[in-house]
């Protein structure tokens, strides 16, 4: 395997790894993140993003109802 490729591997496990850590998952079962192949953390990613709303708690918009008084 070429340098950049593992380079470019490398890295993408890295920006996963940090991704999950921000949404505070350290492990998977048993396993460290670091210990995790890059197929393995992406599966991991996926499934923690797809579980997760894109308007939920997440630094998100949060709106209320209220109603007007007319």
């Amino acid at each position: 395997m070429g340098k950049i490729f593992q380079n470019a591997l490398e890295n993408r496990r890295k920006k996963l790894i940090d991704k999950l850590i921000a949404f505070n998952v350290f492990k998977k079962e048993d396993k460290h993140l670091f210990e995790l192949t890059l197929t393995e953390l992406e599966q991991e990613y996926r499934q923690f993003n797809s579980n997760v709303h894109p308007h939920g708690e997440y630094g998100s918009i949060q709106f209320t109802s209220q109603k007007s008084n007319q």
